[in-house]
């Protein structure tokens, strides 16, 4: 299969490594100092794009592929909300294809499940209430985490107590705290912390006066991340249509 990377940095780069080890070639690699490859017969000729960039860019970059008639695997999170209702326009009525999630790890897609199953559970149980904490290295820009959105959209799906998920506490680099601990009783609160290079840890806990349940991904590298956006690329190869991790990975 023949690959576009839209992004270069230690995702890209990681990317890169997975594809060429599955035996796939890399025909174009777009980062922010070669935005005119997006015009080249390189870019044009690859099966799928896979785009890891920022909030800002993976829109447009999305858009740029999709003139070009190349299927999109995206892994950058903080733009899908806003731009959602295009997304499955174009998909629906001009035939374009994306793949998107907000983690591509296998680890993170078997959490997601536990969760689910986990608030199904807890759906009978009042008495314990529920709160999330999302920890990532201190570059990442939007908060809170895409995979924390989804998961916490995942709870309040099945939990009958709680109709949205807030922003509760930004925990910087530097130790200083903004947000509020504060939320209403049916909304879920996101925690976040930025420090370091941690790759990603999520934890969800639901806690009573007699015990606490806890569970909790931890990412010890990119490499999960990077070998499931290269699955990823797979799957769309052979799909089409607006598609998610639920479609690749069937729990």
């Amino acid at each position: 299969m023949k690959i576009a990377l839209i992004g270069y940095g230690k995702m890209g780069k990681m990317i890169e490594q997975a594809a060429l080890g599955r035996g796939h070639e890399i025909v174009s690699i777009i980062d922010v100092d070669n935005q005119q490859n997006f015009d080249s017969p390189e870019f044009a000729s690859a099966d799928v794009a896979i785009e890891f960039t920022n909030p800002t860019a993976a829109y447009g970059n999305c858009l740029k592929a999709f003139d070009k008639g190349l299927k999109v695997v995206s892994g950058s999170t903080g733009w899908m909300d806003g731009h959602k209702a295009d997304v499955e326009r174009m998909c629906r009525e001009q035939g374009k294809t994306l793949f998107w999630a907000s983690n591509f790890s296998v680890g993170v897609a078997i959490f997601s499940a536990v969760n689910r199953y986990l608030a199904r559970i807890m759906d009978g149980f009042p008495q314990y209430d529920v709160r999330m904490e999302e920890t990532h290295h201190q570059h990442k820009l939007d908060w809170p985490s895409g995979t924390a959105i989804t998961l916490a959209d995942d709870i309040v799906g099945s939990l009958g107590r709680k109709h949205a998920w807030a922003k509760g506490t930004l925990t910087k680099p530097d130790g200083t705290v903004e947000g509020s601990a504060r939320c209403a009783p049916g909304e879920l609160r996101i925690d976040a912390v930025r420090r370091g290079e941690v790759p990603g840890i999520h934890t969800v806990e639901y806690d009573s006066e007699a015990d606490s349940i806890t569970i909790t991904h931890s990412a010890h590298s990119r490499q999960g991340f990077a070998l499931g956006a290269v699955l990823a690329a797979e799957y769309t190869y052979g799909h089409s249509g607006l598609l998610t991790i639920g479609d690749m990975f069937k729990f």
